[in-house]
């Protein structure tokens, strides 16, 4: 039997707000069954000690991320079950001689989940100053899948063109910006439906958030009634 080759979706995790995004994201992406190649800029381990008390430590980042992921948006431990790591690589984001530094690296593409403006312009203007930023030029220049998730309001001039570089380079912009049609009720419904445009985004199946059907008042209607989620 021929072995499966491994082809991963890269992960990027930068310094901005947002931590739980990253984390739904990584849980619908191992739930759909897909590998993952993470990189978790320094920046960002600030942000996650701040939003979450996890320390994030290159030499047990398995536990780390293991902790992190059982963490529901609103911080509370034991949220969710602990997501099988197996199929999760680790990369320094100081080490530009990482695997997905290279092109010639098999990954189906890149999500930037939350995505900084100073995130935004370094990988606008190609400057490859670490790994996530080096990672995301790869992925344009292979024509690979890049979404973008920014997390910043309001947004200047200078953020603004360079989120237009990127459309224009072929990624895929989105905001961080929750949607209420899917009858939130909590804050991790606000933040699933995030992850979940971010996963349509890259293709990949999930079950996240309720889709709009073309029925006003839908989202009053109690997921599981009417053969729903």
């Amino acid at each position: 039997m021929t072995e499966r080759k491994r082809t991963p979706w890269v992960v990027g995790v930068s310094g901005a707000s947002g931590t739980p995004y990253a984390a739904a994201v990584l849980r619908g992406l191992l739930a759909a069954g897909e590998s993952v190649d993470l990189v978790v800029s320094r920046a960002s381990r600030l942000t996650l000690l701040d939003e979450t008390g996890i320390a994030f430590r290159d030499a047990h980042w398995r536990d780390d991320l293991g902790e992190w992921l059982q963490r529901g948006a609103d911080g509370k431990p034991g949220t969710f079950a602990r997501p099988a790591l197996d199929d999760v690589r680790y990369w320094g984001a100081g080490d530009l001689a990482a695997g997905p530094s290279s092109g010639s690296y098999p990954a189906k593409g890149m999500l930037i989940v939350p995505a900084s403006t100073a995130c935004v312009a370094g990988v606008a203007l190609g400057l490859s100053k670490d790994l996530l930023q080096r990672v995301a030029s790869v992925t344009l220049k292979e024509r690979r899948r890049l979404v973008v998730a920014v997390r910043e309001t309001p947004l200047n001039g200078q953020t603004l063109k360079a989120l237009v570089a990127l459309d224009e380079a072929g990624a895929v912009v989105l905001p961080a910006s929750p949607a209420f049609y899917a009858g939130a009720t909590h804050i991790q419904d606000l933040v699933d439906f995030v992850a979940g445009r971010v996963l349509d985004a890259a293709g990949v199946p999930h079950r996240l958030y309720r889709r709009w059907e073309g029925e006003l008042g839908g989202s009053r209607t109690p997921r599981g009634a009417n053969g729903g989620d």
